[in-house]
């Protein structure tokens, strides 16, 4: 059965339906797969281009020969002693191989995927925090230094005995393949793993039944770093009843099997993985990748609109950033299949909705979701109202609660419209063991059982979420986590430096940008450029070097000493708003910044003048802004 949903009352007449477990979910990802490919078998299941070109050479795989390579490759996997404890890492872009390693790496053990965009040391460190026996990884390809960062990456992860290489070559036709060939970079390996190739290791084995038991227990099949920004990760625990469970959803509110899907992000990210990937194999549907990069892809942005012409695509799946850059593209294809699109990883500013929605004729879908929950919480439901600034309403079976600590170390639940912590408990939530390391699940839990994501929130009379702010402090550029600690620790490196307040500021494109601010010590000197250079050679991570370094006589500090953050956050909405205005000539100026208990941080305006180019101008920003009364 299958439908859409408008209100809460559609979700508590799912819920009421059966319980979960009545539904009789598949128990194992390889029975989760063998059900699809017994329905749906023939149709097109995967779909991949390396190239962004709308007539460019593609890959289609069917049901059919999806089971048989990911059959394939779990046995592949046994074979090197991998057990369903045991850890296969990925390090790749996506390609049609990528699902195959993810897939197979549940069905056979535990999947680790990692970001290929984060240093040796950061990539080191996840492998040494999950124990991988195998990684899999791209051979050595132009214009990617991949290879030769895995291979640093492993010599110092010793449980790591064997590394598989994937040949993008093979995607490629004469003379590209040639020049290729000739261009692929040399890779010295320092390491002691086997290194063989997959997909000569993959003939190796039977795809049509499994060399092995597939026990019908729920269990840990995957891990996923969260943001991966300090040198110790934090790695979510994901079990096979959370990966059914998001793939549920997206059939049973949404995805049929003549359904395809454009999903140009990252199957190291949760959104791809789970409400999409698991989506398409819960309801038969298609699933189009382009390129290795996605939408960071040469020539997507210029191509997808003829690319979602090409595949006659239903859907589109983005993120504020993407789409940012998509609407400054006129429309130049036929995309009437479209029904709608998702936006996920970070908030989306109104001024995007409205834009989007006038281009295409179709709405963006808004929703809410977190590593550590297997992903979905929440979404705008499709066929009800979408209340600006809300991420919808909590999923059949999730079970969303505001609650405020009280002195007594106890939880008190809030009211509508009244603002705390967005604690959640659903099938995709692993109680009280969410992550890896048993020191970072404590405290993690209200009542033993509902998650504490960590954000702030409210939820109003009518059931809808809205996220108020984040008690965590993370800067999320662009859907990519950064923890502010990473830039507090470096700058607090420098000799001149007394104290540092690093928040995220307000940017029309990322959602947010790494911003600093500094005392310095009494007495001594520094300029802004002498901290920038000191941040930029003591930050690893690129996108965590703050875009901006301000020093101040004195930061805002609380009672106990403790950098004051939202009187920051104040300093840079007014800022940005102000330059912002400014470069486009207007006259309007923030005047102040205040607290709003339902929207987080206001930016009052005035002159109250050209009013529909100041609201046109910061539609593009997730920060709320108001005229001053």
């Amino acid at each position: 059965m299958m439908g859409s949903f408008a209100t809460l009352a559609d979700i508590r007449a799912i819920e009421s339906e059966m319980t979960w477990d009545a539904r009789d979910p598949a128990r194992t990802i390889h029975q989760f797969l063998s059900r699809t490919a017994a329905a749906h078998g023939d149709r097109p299941a995967v779909s991949y281009q390396l190239t962004s070109g709308p007539g460019d050479a593609s890959e289609t795989q069917s049901w059919n020969e999806l089971l048989a390579r990911v059959t394939q490759s779990a046995n592949l996997f046994r074979s090197l002693g991998v057990g369903e404890r045991d850890v296969v890492a990925f390090v790749l872009p996506n390609c049609s191989e990528t699902v195959h390693v993810l897939l197979g790496g549940m069905v056979a053990g535990i999947v680790n995927p990692i970001n290929p965009l984060l240093e040796p040391e950061q990539i080191s460190a996840i492998l040494r925090e999950t124990g991988a026996k195998v990684v899999v990884t791209l051979r050595a390809f132009p214009k990617t230094d991949l290879a030769a960062k895995v291979a640093e990456a492993v010599k110092h992860a010793p449980a790591v005995k064997t590394v598989l290489e994937i040949d993008l070559l093979r995607y490629l036709k004469p003379p590209k393949k040639w020049i290729a060939h000739f261009l692929r970079p040399k890779t010295s390996v320092t390491h002691t793993a086997n290194v063989r190739s997959f997909r000569s290791a993959l003939r190796e084995h039977p795809s049509d039944r499994l060399t092995f038991t597939d026990t019908p227990v729920d269990r840990v099949a995957a891990y996923f770093h969260t943001g991966g920004t300090t040198g110790m990760p934090k790695v979510a625990q994901h079990k096979v009843s959370g990966m059914v469970y998001n793939g549920w959803l997206g059939h049973r509110l949404l995805f049929r099997e003549t359904d395809t899907v454009m999903c140009p992000l990252p199957m190291f990210h949760v959104f791809a993985v789970y409400p999409i990937l698991m989506s398409m194999i819960a309801s038969g549907g298609h699933v189009v990748f382009p390129t290795p990069a996605g939408y960071r892809g040469e020539g997507v942005f210029d191509n997808l609109w003829k690319l979602i012409e090409r595949w006659k695509v239903t859907y589109l799946i983005t993120v504020p950033t993407a789409l940012a850059a998509l609407m400054q593209r006129p429309v130049n294809a036929d995309v009437s299949t479209l029904r709608g699109a998702f936006s996920g990883s970070a908030p989306l500013p109104i001024e995007l909705f409205n834009r989007f929605e006038k281009a295409t004729g179709v709405q963006i879908i808004e929703g809410y979701g977190l590593t550590e929950c297997t992903c979905l919480v929440s979404c705008n439901p499709p066929s009800g109202a979408k209340k600006s600034g809300s991420v919808g309403i909590p999923f059949p079976y999730t079970h969303v609660r505001i609650l405020q600590t009280d002195r007594a170390g106890g939880f008190r639940e809030c009211g509508p419209d009244e603002v705390g912590e967005i604690c959640v408990a659903n099938p995709g939530v692993f109680e009280g063991s969410t992550y890896t390391e048993a020191d970072k699940n404590r405290s993690l839990f209200a009542e033993g059982r509902f998650l504490r994501t960590g954000d702030l929130g409210r939820i109003d009379p009518e059931g809808y979420l809205f996220i108020t702010g984040r008690a965590k402090d993370l800067i999320i550029r662009g859907g990519h986590n950064i923890d502010p600690a990473v830039i507090e620790e470096a700058l607090m490196g420098h000799e001149a430096v007394g104290f540092v307040g690093a928040i995220g500021q307000p940017d029309s494109h990322a959602g947010e940008l790494p911003c600093a601010y500094v005392e310095l010590v009494k007495g001594a000197t520094a300029t802004v450029e002498q901290l920038m250079d000191y941040a930029k050679s003591h930050i690893h991570e690129r996108a965590a070097v703050p875009k901006h370094i301000e020093i101040l006589h004195e930061l805002p500090k609380t009672a106990v000493g403790k950098v004051f953050k939202p009187d920051l956050r104040r300093l840079a909405i007014r800022r940005v708003y102000d330059t912002a205005l400014a470069g486009e000539g207007l006259n309007a100026r923030v005047v102040e910044v205040v607290e709003d208990k339902k929207r987080g941080l206001v930016a009052l305006l005035a002159p109250r003048i050209d009013e529909a180019k100041v609201a046109d101008l910061l539609g593009n920003f997730t920060n709320p802004w108001d005229w001053k009364p």
